[in-house]
């Protein structure tokens, strides 16, 4: 396939993930109020979506509590700064099994499972424009758990957040998450002009090869709107990669904690530097406002 060029791209930024971090940088915000002026800041710095996890503001560690949410989505909507908001949905699939001749009962301590509604529920109470759809099942490296995401699931988390007016993004971790997610739209459970994020590098996934790379987007259909991120110093090159593949970019902490060698970044500055790529390779950077007309997003007003 051809390379066409991305000449409009806008820029992801997730601000905090739900990985171990919180302890390798000072920069890694984990209070409602840190994640919410971290986006902030990252808007200022060029991003038009943010996307956001919420933690325990005392440990740093991934949360699921709704007043969270309702926080982080209070502070960016009340904020100077349009940005769209694009809320986790990726959590409570988690699954811990015991050792290797005992894998049952799953060990409580990590086991983290729930069912749809619950999964969604943050999102039917704080109507992000986006919210992730994690589209498979995989293992993860950072510990020895598997995400879970049966097809039932999925078609019953993706009804939930079509009826609910808010956009599914389809994250993609390896070719096969994007035929089930195919198959979704063919359903009508996803609507057809589909937006997917293409996640590279992450263990056991998708690697970051530019020839994997490529597989994934040749896979991607014409009308579906993707963007792409890889890990670690891996995340500026694939910002050059998927504007030069015709996508757009995602950067932030939850991919990298890194500005360069011995350097620890702040979202705003990951944002800043992926602007410089994408303006070096002229291409454009886009903004909230572009976007939702692109994508058909409704701006929520704070309440």
């Amino acid at each position: 396939m051809p390379l066409e060029m991305n000449q409009e791209v806008f820029i992801t930024c997730a601000i905090t993930g739900s990985g171990g971090t919180q302890d390798r940088s000072p920069h890694v915000p984990r209070s409602p109020e840190q994640i919410a002026n971290s986006a902030i800041d990252a808007a200022k710095a060029g991003a038009a979506v943010v996307h956001c996890h919420v933690r325990d503001p005392e440990t740093g560690k991934p949360s699921r509590k709704l007043e969270y949410y309702r926080e982080v989505t209070e502070r960016i909507r009340e904020a100077e700064v349009d940005v769209v908001l694009n809320l986790t949905a990726g959590m409570g699939g988690d699954m811990v099994f015991g050792s290797t001749e005992r894998p049952l009962p799953l060990n409580a301590s990590g086991t983290d499972m729930i069912g749809a509604a619950e999964r969604v529920e943050h999102v039917a109470q704080c109507l992000p424009e986006i919210c992730t759809l994690d589209c498979g099942t995989m293992n993860f490296a950072e510990a020895d758990y598997v995400m879970t995401n049966t097809p039932g699931m999925l078609r019953a988390m993706g009804a939930m957040m079509t009826g609910l007016g808010v956009k599914p993004e389809i994250e993609a971790f390896d070719t096969g998450h994007l035929w089930l997610a195919k198959k979704l739209v063919k359903e009508g459970v996803l609507e057809d002009s589909a937006l997917v994020q293409l996640c590279m590098g992450v263990s056991w996934g998708a690697p970051n090869d530019l020839n994997t790379f490529m597989a994934m987007v040749n896979a991607v259909p014409d009308n579906w709107t993707w963007s792409a991120f890889s890990l670690g110093r891996h995340q500026m090159p694939y910002v050059a990669a998927a504007v030069l593949a015709g996508g757009n970019v995602r950067v932030g902490l939850e991919d990298n904690l890194w500005l360069g060698k011995g350097q620890l970044a702040t979202n705003a500055q990951l944002v800043e530097r992926a602007v410089g790529i994408i303006e070096g390779l002229g291409a454009r950077v886009i903004g909230p406002g572009e976007v939702r007309e692109k994508l058909n997003l409704t701006k929520r007003a704070p309440k």
